[in-house]
């Protein structure tokens, strides 16, 4: 998909940047929530900067296949990258992984976070955060929680909880969200953490029950489900969080550019709409305090694939 702005030639020929297309490239399948979100990016930065955002996706090995290519581009500017958390979990769930994300990246901005929710059947007899912990301390390792994979963000977040909870649970790995739903809904389970876009509609529907949601403030769309905070774990939160990556040594100028238009575009309200449609926060703000956040988001998911000891050998 190319995303182009029209009657803008004399920003374009006052300005240098963008002079020719820019690829975007979005290391997930289409159609999807990433795939959508770095299409609003595209679409933005298209009518912020004048040129053509080309939206290119390179799925495979968890991020790394679109990761690597972007860190192995010409720092021109004219090669992005959707970023996500997997970015802070990679390097240290993979033990041979051919990127540097302190070294090969820059980072751009911070555009939104997808806050997680703690789901589980709506035959749990647990319907507070407090009585489900409790539930899980008096049947030590006997209650599972399920992910769509070993590593994937939503189980380590499963994984943070027993931490922060100090319980004992068992993760259960699925290929794919549909069976571990049925499996959630049926009892084979008994909770699961995920992204509120992938579990709102079943919770709509009476399906799931939402024990709680991270993030700073409740969810819209369920305003009556209490943040962790508001039930009693002000420490855990494990955002899916998503933002625009430059290969290292691309141009600050060009940066800077990008983070200004990105941070205009999260101001108009159609994209705030969309935003809210994805079930993502927006979050804007500097290059640096998108650079600061991945460093304590690396640091605690290092800690948390430490004590879990889980490894990808690949």
């Amino acid at each position: 998909m190319a995303v182009s702005a029209m009657g803008a030639p004399h920003a374009m020929a006052q300005e240098a940047y963008p002079a020719r297309p820019v690829t975007l490239l979005i290391p997930y399948t289409a159609g999807g929530g990433s795939d959508n979100l770095g299409r609003l990016m595209a679409t933005g930065l298209a009518r912020k900067l004048g040129g053509t955002f080309v939206v290119e996706n390179k799925p495979g090995g968890s991020t790394n296949l679109g990761n690597e290519l972007v860190a192995r581009a010409k720092p021109d500017g004219y090669t992005l990258l959707l970023g996500q958390v997997t970015m802070s979990i990679n390097p240290s769930l993979y033990k041979q992984l051919r990127y540097d994300v302190a070294k090969d990246f820059v980072p751009v901005i911070y555009f939104g976070s997808a806050p997680v929710v703690l789901v589980t059947s709506p035959n749990s007899k647990s319907t507070t955060l407090n009585g489900l912990m409790a539930e899980i301390k008096a049947n030590p390792g006997k209650m599972n929680f399920g992910s769509g994979g070993v590593g994937t963000s939503v189980h380590l977040a499963g994984e943070l909880f027993k931490s922060k909870a100090q319980v004992d649970m068992t993760h259960v790995a699925y290929r794919g969200s549909s069976q571990m739903v049925a499996d959630l809904i049926g009892g084979q389970i008994q909770m699961i953490f995920n992204t509120a876009p992938s579990v709102v509609p079943f919770i709509k529907a009476g399906q799931l029950r939402a024990i709680a949601v991270t993030g700073a403030k409740r969810l819209a769309d369920l305003p009556d489900v209490p943040t962790f905070a508001e039930a009693g774990m002000p420490s855990f939160d494990a955002p899916s969080w998503y933002g625009l990556m430059a290969p290292a040594g691309t141009p600050p100028a060009i940066v800077a550019r990008l983070n200004q238009a990105l941070n205009e575009v999260l101001k108009e309200p159609a994209t705030l709409e969309r935003l809210r449609q994805l079930g993502v926060d927006p979050v804007g703000g500097t290059s640096r305090q998108f650079a600061d956040f991945m460093a304590q988001q690396q640091d605690t998911w290092a800690k948390v694939i430490r004590d879990a000891s889980i490894s990808i050998d690949e």
